[in-house]
């Protein structure tokens, strides 16, 4: 395959908004049509990218690289490897429904679509950048788009959920182009990852700023950078106020793949370049982890409006992720470590981050269902649902059951896995950690119970069915949901090599000693 299809990927969405704009304003149906098609042949893209993509090999495949700035080094350099095939996939295949669940959107179409699409390839360029520069470029794209959605689109309050949307992750983003800068000076002037992930642990290492550990420093700045997008405690207070304020399509694209970007930042940047601050860090990040995982679940549990209580699951559900990331620690062990443990964690990290986009968009897209024809998201303010909406009723118990964790559905075997990882190394955070999974069931099993059960409140008497669009949007998720529940195998031997190459990676850390 010659044909750059990585540039495809990317570049895709932004032919489809440069038509678009180019139709003129009353063409509202044909705006739609561009951004379907243009989403289409980005995921059609993505599965033969996935079909043809090679899982024993170790390292980047389909590599692009043409010199960009040359007079500082900076090089237009795609490429994709395990770690970050299965959020191409992930991403495609939202953006590609997110157009259908935006079908009703009748104010300025022309500026929302091609917004969405812009936001489309920024989030591509994200996971398939090999440059830092070029990382931090598609990075910061994404943000302008994202801010008009929610403040042009999004609810009454959606000025101030854009702004601080805004404002979080920029801060973020100062941090992180602060540490690309030390990367660049420290390594022979080159933003090429590749470079930096041989060079920049011993180069940092054996450098002190103010009385610190250079590399320790750097670390700090790139986990704040990326905390804030997964959101790690304390940083998370963006996030429910955007998912409350924003469209439906694009409350499923932040927590479906935006969210994600924060622990694949820590993946792909942090934990190669940095492999020493991995294991430094490690134990902070199981503890945030437990953090998340309880304070996110207790908060759901406390909501009232249920895109709310599904915007804190998202806070707690990411805290699994980060804690199978922490197992990495176990590789480090002394008496050579325990590399199962890690690569279970690891692996269900990753695992973790596309189920959990794969859940979290179904649930956000049944809340959109909902408050279309109720216009109100307050859970009290239903009741037996279920004898009025038999088929919506299915389908949002397939997706709270999926949240909870249910064995047999892809929720379960990704957070067992990252269980099994951390448990070795980290006993006593696990066994509490546990509690969550029963603080799922309780929030998720509540709200069902209070919407759809019992008698039918009068006032949805004559409340419509789910319609085929929207059951459009809801079948190729939740045949994931079920299928990778059943039989995981086919995303965890795609990573399966990459992820085994990164705990080397970090098991073979020069200055593990130091630490």
């Amino acid at each position: 395959m010659d044909w750059n299809i990585l540039s495809w990927l990317v570049w895709l969405p932004v032919i489809g908004a440069g038509l678009i704009v180019l139709v003129p304003r009353d063409k509202g149906d044909t705006m739609k049509w561009i951004a379907a098609a243009a989403t289409a042949f980005q995921l059609i893209f993505a599965v033969l990218l996935w079909s043809q993509f090679d899982s024993s090999h170790v390292g980047f495949q389909f590599q692009e690289k043409m010199s960009w700035i040359a007079s500082f080094n900076i090089q237009y350099y795609l490429g994709v490897d395990g770690l970050s095939l299965p959020m191409v996939l992930l991403t495609a295949l939202l953006s590609f429904l997110c157009v259908f669940v935006s079908w009703k959107i009748d104010k300025a179409p022309k500026g929302y679509f091609a917004l969405f699409l812009l936001l489309d390839a920024g989030m591509m360029g994200v996971f398939l950048s090999l440059d830092f520069f070029l990382f931090y470029v598609f990075w910061e794209v994404m943000l302008l788009p994202m801010y008009f959605l929610i403040g042009m689109w999004g609810g009454p309050q959606r000025e101030y959920a854009a702004i601080k949307f805004f404002l979080y992750t920029l801060a973020g983003s100062v941090l992180m182009l602060v540490a690309i800068l030390a990367l660049y000076f420290t390594c022979g002037h080159t933003f090429d990852m590749t470079v930096l992930m041989a060079q920049a642990n011993d180069g940092l290492g054996s450098m002190t700023w103010w009385g610190f550990n250079a590399l320790k420093v750097v670390w700090i700045m790139l986990f704040i950078a990326f905390a804030i997008k997964v959101p790690v405690f304390p940083f998370h207070t963006w996030l429910p106020l955007a998912h409350v304020e924003a469209p439906t399509a694009v409350s499923v694209i932040l927590a479906g793949v935006l969210l994600k970007m924060g622990t694949y930042g820590m993946l792909r940047i942090s934990y190669p370049m940095l492999p020493d601050g991995a294991i430094w860090f490690a134990g902070a990040l199981a503890l945030l982890a437990l953090i998340n995982i309880i304070w996110g679940a207790l908060c759901a549990l406390a909501q009232t409006d249920l895109k709310k209580m599904v915007a804190y699951s998202s806070v707690s559900h990411m805290g699994y992720v980060l804690l199978g990331m922490a197992a990495v620690v176990a590789a480090g062990a002394k008496n050579g470590g325990n590399v199962l443990a890690a690569e279970a964690g690891m692996n269900g990290a990753v695992l973790q981050m596309f189920n959990h986009g794969t859940i979290t968009a179904m649930l956000f897209i049944l809340v959109g269902v909902i408050y279309d024809r109720a216009h109100h998201r307050n859970i009290d303010g239903f009741g037996g649902l279920g004898a009025r909406m038999p088929i919506y009723t299915g389908v949002v118990a397939l997706a709270f059951f999926a949240g909870l964790g249910l064995p047999g559905l892809s929720g379960f075997i990704s957070e067992a896995m990252c269980f099994i990882g951390a448990f070795p190394v980290f006993k006593t955070i696990v066994i509490i950690s546990t509690l969550g999974i029963l603080l799922n069931a309780a929030y998720f099993l509540w709200a069902f119970q209070r919407m759809f059960l019992g008698k039918l409140n009068e006032k949805y008497v004559d409340l419509p069915e789910i319609n085929k669009r929207e059951l459009f949007t809801l079948i190729p998720l939740a045949v994931l949901v079920i299928l990778l529940g059943i039989y995981p195998a086919p995303v965890l031997d795609v990573m399966k090599v990459t992820m085994g190459h990164l705990i080397q990676i970090i098991q073979q850390s020069s200055l593990l000693a130091a630490f």
